[in-house]
């Protein structure tokens, strides 16, 4: 037996606190009944409906995608772009996949996607400190004296970045430009960039190369591959050890 709201995760719904939304405002129901409490446990044997549409657990994937640029990091796109999910493998088009979190549009790089709501919402909720790495190539040659205003905090419209981890990882003296490491714990919208630009550095391209113990490694841009069991329960004991 496990609480609704865990069951409707866990079937890839939607994550524990949006299948509360769905609970409170009267959407489910159990064995033909409405259930508006939270407190409901149910077990495989009982009939639970969504929007009067029958949920069941599916089996839970876990990918990691080298997300192209100018790709959705979304399920559909209401202009008809197409999106991570649109690119997936004909094998992976029958799960309710949804990306973990989102990279910018013109951003590419790791990016987890997975039908477990659950854990969606334990790597991306507010409380979330996993390590994110991103390699940004900016106009100009970065001063080192300037990791330290990455490293201790940025300005951003009134909102002050968390402490993060910098590096300057080469020099373009010819074409002034630089590559620089940034590694952060939060990710508010379009962060990495307005970090590099409130302190003088326009981006021009941004890759996440790690996301918490996921690399990109030798995954080919556009494809996806499925982690292994270790590097699931690694990622929940990252996100745990931060609460």
């Amino acid at each position: 037996m496990e609480r609704l709201q865990k069951y409707i995760a866990r079937c890839g719904v939607a994550s524990r606190r949006k299948a509360e939304e769905l609970i409170k405002a009267g959407k489910v129901k159990v064995n033909g009944k409405v259930v508006t409490e939270m407190g409901v446990k149910v077990s495989g044997n009982d009939m639970v409906m969504v929007n009067n549409v029958p949920i069941a657990k599916e089996e839970l994937k876990y990918l990691v995608m080298n997300k192209p640029r100018y790709l959705i990091s979304s399920t559909k796109d209401e202009k008809g772009r197409e999106t991570v999910i649109s690119i997936l493998p004909k094998e992976y088009q029958k799960y309710r996949l949804y990306p973990v979190g989102r990279l910018d549009y013109d951003t590419k790089g790791v990016l987890l996607l997975t039908n477990d709501g659950e854990f969606m919402n334990l790597l991306v909720g507010p409380q979330s400190n996993i390590e994110k790495e991103y390699l940004v190539r900016v106009d100009g040659i970065f001063k080192k004296e300037d990791l330290s205003k990455l490293r201790s905090g940025i300005d951003i419209d009134g909102h002050i970045t968390r402490k993060a981890k910098a590096y300057i990882k080469s020099v373009d003296q010819k074409n002034a430009s630089s590559l620089v490491g940034l590694i952060i714990k939060e990710g508010k919208y379009h962060q990495v960039k307005r970090m590099f630009e409130a302190i003088g550095y326009p981006v021009k391209r941004l890759t996440r190369v790690r996301f918490g113990n996921i690399e990109i490694g030798t995954l080919k841009e556009a494809h996806v591959r499925e982690l292994k069991i270790h590097e699931v329960k690694t990622l929940v004991a990252l996100a745990q050890s931060q609460k």
